[in-house]
């Protein structure tokens, strides 16, 4: 008699071992960039050193792979652009066919290839090198550091030889990752090397959040001392600040309070009317108080250079609605409004 074959049985518990895959994936991505730190040597300076002065002399960085390392060199690429290192990739295919004229010999070739065999980017590394420009290279495997492409580099980094996370290595997956995160330390390290600061920054980058946390405050700011916003000596007395505001039209919710040298004194703010005007005292006579006496005085400012990733800091830390902003002698030019950060969603309302 024929027994039916048995049936596989369910996993206990999918989402459990899903989730267990995943993590030793991640697990095994993660074991390849701590050998990689091991790794590292004085190559490493060298290679540093030929990309800033590349930059320094006003060359391009070329990045170039084939496959999946095609890919990451485009995302190293695009770091170092964002990062004030000029840098385009180039296909190693299309180079043989024209492109290599985009390559001149005040740039270098960042070349990527694990095996370091990969005939089209060997032939690319060789022809750059033979036209007077430098190669830096990554490699990797057990011959990475005696490969064709490391031989035709003027420096090699090697990744060593990476366990790949894919099954059977069917597709590249720690190498990658390895060559995307040694990348991106190269592009700081040349871009730390070259001083970059967060102005240059924005300078190439003014568009998405990164680029919005970066503009100057001053570009926010909708009450402008001088424009559309009084300034009230704080000799005043609650009742003719409040006239004089008026006057002024559509105000912030808080004034803006000045001492004799026209430095800022301190905010009455909407908080500070509510207060006197639940006080005790006969609300005439709370009017007729020097505003000094109940204003809150020191408030937080900013400097006219500051951007707006300090304002939201600001906010966060000391949930202060309003935020003056003052000249290099503490004298008020504007004052932000914590909508006016909502407005440009740097905050949630």
């Amino acid at each position: 008699m024929q027994h039916a074959p048995a049936q596989a049985h369910p996993p206990s518990n999918p989402s459990a071992q899903e989730r267990d895959f995943v993590a030793s994936v991640i697990r095994a991505e993660a074991d390849t960039l701590r050998h990689l730190i091991d790794r590292l040597g004085p190559e490493v300076h060298d290679a540093v050193d030929l990309i800033t002065r590349t930059a320094d002399a006003g060359g391009s960085v070329i990045v170039a792979g084939l496959g999946k390392s095609g890919l990451i060199g485009k995302k190293i690429s695009a770091t170092l652009a964002s990062l004030g290192i000029p840098s385009h990739d180039l296909h190693p295919a299309d180079a043989a066919h024209g492109d290599l004229g985009r390559v001149s010999r005040s740039d270098s070739l960042l070349a990527l290839s694990y095996s370091g065999e990969t005939d089209e980017v060997v032939a690319l590394a060789s022809l750059v090198r033979a036209d007077g420009a430098s190669v830096v290279s990554m490699t990797g495997g057990e011959n990475g550091r005696r490969s064709a492409l490391a031989r035709a580099s003027t420096v090699n980094l090697w990744i060593g030889a990476v366990e790949e996370a894919c099954n059977l290595t069917l597709a590249p997956t720690s190498s990658t990752t390895a060559m995307l995160a040694l990348g991106d330390a190269l592009a700081l390290a040349a871009s730390r090397r070259r001083a970059f600061t967060s102005e240059d920054f924005h300078k190439r980058h003014p568009g998405g959040g990164l680029g919005g946390l970066l503009r100057p405050v001053t570009d926010l700011l909708r009450f402008v001392v001088g424009r559309n916003l009084p300034v009230v000596p704080e000799t005043h007395t609650v009742g003719e600040a409040l006239r004089e505001a008026q006057a002024a039209g559509r105000r912030p919710g808080a004034l803006i309070l000045v001492n004799a040298q026209g430095a800022l004194a301190g905010l009455f703010t909407d908080g500070d009317l509510r207060r006197l005007v639940l006080a005790q005292e006969p609300l005439e006579l709370a009017l007729r108080r020097p505003i000094r006496e109940v204003m809150t005085r020191a408030p937080r400012t900013l400097p006219h250079t500051s951007v707006v990733r300090d304002a939201v800091r600001m906010f966060r830390e000391f949930r202060q609605d309003e935020i003056p902003v003052v000249d290099e002698k503490g004298r008020p030019i504007g004052i932000l409004d914590v909508q006016d950060l909502v407005a440009i969603r740097a905050i949630q309302d």
